[in-house]
């Protein structure tokens, strides 16, 4: 079976331009993609795991009865309830006490507690707050939870920055391919040829291009991407710590160079029916 021959195509300049600027773009993109991803993931996995725990701190010795009659009035909400020794206190305030001083009397009565149903906090929380401080672990990490979605906004908003560089590229390339085949675009228009005809050679070239841009973009942000998770995973703990990619996450990061390729072919349809409707 013959294969059909386009009627003009990109000089070597115009395609090797073409294919690098999508390529960075891409690469960009999809760096930006994967860390709003995994940034985004890790808050709502962060975010569930915590949101069943509080600590309560008894400040007054003599309310330590009613919070433990509490304990076991509602113990069947309770999934886990233990409390935090003063030497454990100690330990972690160590960091921040000089000269070796011994804080043990000043030190309030903690418990850290696991509810089985999240829905029960407020409940507690009302019971408990009368005799003792109730600090749920949301809260306590909130400012880390707010940081995290604001890093998924910044990365966000890179994303629609890239796609709309992408998008002001490809159009500017596909008039400029047009202008520079005006000659070839008059003939075809004198043998008859329709504008979907011409848009769909325009297409096709500007289709190959940016799948082999697209995914040398892809293939270049990749050991990057596993990089940043890496480093993440090497911090133990906190928020960062937490930073994957689930299955699900990478087969839709996969999906956004095959989008980027649709919307390059789109973008350079509507260019050229409109350069083809001026003319």
């Amino acid at each position: 079976m013959k294969k059909t021959q386009l009627v003009f195509s990109l000089v070597r300049e115009q395609s090797m331009f073409m294919t690098v600027v999508i390529s960075v773009l891409t690469f960009l993109a999809v760096l930006a993609f994967g860390i709003a991803l995994a940034v985004s993931s890790s808050v709502i996995r962060w975010n569930n795991q915590w949101d069943k725990y509080a600590t309560v701190q008894i400040i007054n010795p003599d309310n330590t009865n009613h919070v433990k009659k509490i304990f076991e009035e509602n113990a069947n909400k309770f999934s886990s309830i233990q409390e935090i020794s003063k030497n454990e206190m100690e330990h972690m305030l160590q960091p921040w006490i000089s000269g070796g001083a011994r804080i043990n009397k000043y030190l309030p009565t903690m418990y850290e507690v696991k509810l089985k149903n999240s829905a029960d906090m407020n409940i507690i929380r009302d019971k408990i707050s009368t005799h003792a401080k109730f600090l749920t672990h949301t809260s306590a990490l909130k400012t880390s939870i707010n940081a995290g979605w604001k890093l998924v906004s910044i990365t966000t908003l890179i994303l629609i920055l890239m796609l709309i560089s992408i998008g002001v590229c490809v159009s500017y390339i596909s008039r400029n391919i047009a202008m520079l085949h005006k000659h070839e675009l008059e003939i075809l228009n004198q043998i008859g040829a329709t504008d979907n005809f011409i848009t769909r050679q325009m297409q096709i070239i500007v289709a190959k291009i940016s799948m082999v841009a697209c995914s040398v973009g892809f293939v270049c942000a990749l050991p990057i991407i596993l990089m940043i998770l890496a480093t993440a995973h090497s911090a133990r703990i906190g928020l960062m710590a937490t930073l994957s990619l689930s299955a699900t996450n990478w087969i839709i990061l996969m999906l956004l160079p095959i989008a980027i390729v649709i919307f390059s072919v789109y973008i350079t349809k509507k260019t050229t029916l409109k350069i083809l409707s001026e003319n």
